[in-house]
């Protein structure tokens, strides 16, 4: 009777796990229509005939599939601007986080720090208490950043954030190796440079692709700082297509590409610049992406 008993219970514990396995796919497969399908139907949008999208027949799959407003967009001057101008505030104020954010984390990793706590202390103060918006803009304007690259570059040049993890993840590596290196002649910067960084790599992966999306989507530093129209970045170009002024492209397509884009609707043309914006993270992030839990959960092992 009792190995009846038991026998029974196992299947009930067992119907219990597999009916918990269906409500998790079930809510997993949720999340995936409700995360995948806002893309499908930009991208669908961007790619159908005006025709068939001012008329509403677009509502998951492309119709009557074409690129014109792809030619036209990608023949408009300012996207290609604004373009550069992202890839060189992405590409050179990533690299400059990375290295400010490794310089700041290593020495607070290490014990023999003398002020180690008190910098812990102030670094995490900065992270409740901030001096606000006007005090930032005055500073910034001061230094005679203002129109310059630099104000999207240097105002947001450490997250402390992320100089808390970076520093977790150095708190990781074993003291020994540290004490050996050491033995062997060498100063902090040749710990840094050949222990710390390459053993927190997926650490560091992580913390590039948060500092790289942040400059990727960064507008409203631009939007304060930079007044002056060659150096802005594609945020604030997708911004004035998608709130102020969808029209002045097709304005400035010229020739005969002016008139078939007079037909098309303006939605589109917002939508495919939507997928231009999107293109290059979508690209960069399955790389990446192998990184993400392992890096952030190395980075969280220590408080």
């Amino acid at each position: 009777m009792k190995k009846e008993g038991a026998i029974q219970e196992f299947r009930h514990e067992a119907l219990g796990d597999k009916m918990f396995d269906m409500v998790v796919w079930l809510l997993v497969l949720l999340a995936v229509v409700i995360c995948a399908y806002p893309f499908l139907y930009v991208i669908s949008i961007s790619i159908s005939s005006g025709a068939a999208v001012n008329q509403g027949k677009v509502w998951l799959f492309p119709v009557d599939c074409n690129f014109d407003v792809f030619k036209m967009v990608m023949g408009y001057s300012d996207l290609w601007l604004s373009y550069s101008n992202t890839f060189y505030y992405t590409v050179v104020g990533t690299v400059l986080n990375i290295l400010m954010t490794c310089l700041a984390a290593y020495p607070l990793s290490r014990k023999r720090f003398f002020l180690r706590k008190k910098l812990n202390f102030f670094l995490a103060f900065t992270m409740y208490f901030s001096g606000g918006l006007i005090p930032t803009y005055i500073v910034v304007t001061s230094l005679g950043l203002y129109n310059s690259r630099w104000a999207m570059i240097l105002p947001v040049l450490i997250s402390v954030f992320n100089v808390m993890i970076c520093r977790s993840a150095f708190e990781a590596i074993p003291e020994e190796l540290f004490e050996e290196a050491s033995l062997e002649g060498a100063n902090d910067f040749i710990c840094l440079g050949r222990i710390a960084m390459p053993l927190s790599k997926p650490t560091l992966a992580v913390l590039t692709l948060y500092y790289a999306v942040a400059r990727y989507n960064d507008f409203f530093n631009a939007l304060l700082y930079l007044g002056k129209k060659e150096l802005q970045p594609l945020q604030l170009f997708l911004r004035k297509i998608l709130l102020l002024s969808s029209n002045e492209i097709m304005q400035n397509a010229g020739g005969t590409t002016a008139i078939a884009a007079a037909a098309q609707s303006t939605l589109q043309v917002r939508y495919v610049c939507i997928v231009l914006a999107v293109i290059p993270v979508m690209l960069i992030c399955p790389f990446i992406q192998k990184y993400l839990v392992k890096g952030t959960m190395l980075g969280a092992v220590k408080g």
